[in-house]
């Protein structure tokens, strides 16, 4: 029964500590953070692009008579409106999309912290960049880490 409670113990134990993690889960993950980290860089300069659109067309119809027709695309579909009409619904929209940005940005960082961390406790080297730890030549403060590293492309 002893032997039994101690694998359980360990397994709980060595989860918590992330040591239970082979090489190919360690660069599974990493992978992954980098996938999400990608993800969020993507979508903030696809919604980026988007403010930039809002802006020009907002300053356009400052400019013009509040009373001229425009159109505008609903769904998908075309619709005929006045300028006074849709102005206030572009800068609505102009914020909201300034406050995903925000959002996203902060996501951004966070996820960059996570990716850093996760970096540093399973020592994770990229393809080309050179061991932090092998660069001392007292070799001892590297060896006591316990961790072997692992190199990701």
């Amino acid at each position: 029964g002893r032997k039994m409670a101690e694998s359980g113990k360990g397994r709980a134990g060595a989860a918590a500590a992330g040591k239970a993690l082979t090489a190919e889960q360690v660069v599974a993950r990493f992978n992954r953070l980098r996938q999400e980290q990608r993800g969020l860089a993507s979508k903030a300069a696809e919604l980026e692009l988007e403010l930039n659109e809002h802006s020009l067309v907002i300053e356009t119809l400052r400019e013009v008579d509040p009373t001229r027709k425009c159109y505008r695309m609903v769904g998908g579909i075309l619709v005929e409106r006045t300028v006074k009409e849709v102005l206030p619904a572009l800068e609505n929209n102009k914020e909201q999309i300034s406050k995903i940005i925000e959002t996203l940005n902060q996501q951004l960082q966070a996820k960059g912290r996570e990716l850093n961390e996760f970096r540093e406790k399973h020592n994770i080297r990229l393809v080309g960049e050179e061991d932090p730890k092998q660069a001392p030549k007292e070799g001892a403060e590297g060896a006591k880490g316990g961790s072997a590293g692992v190199l990701v492309s």
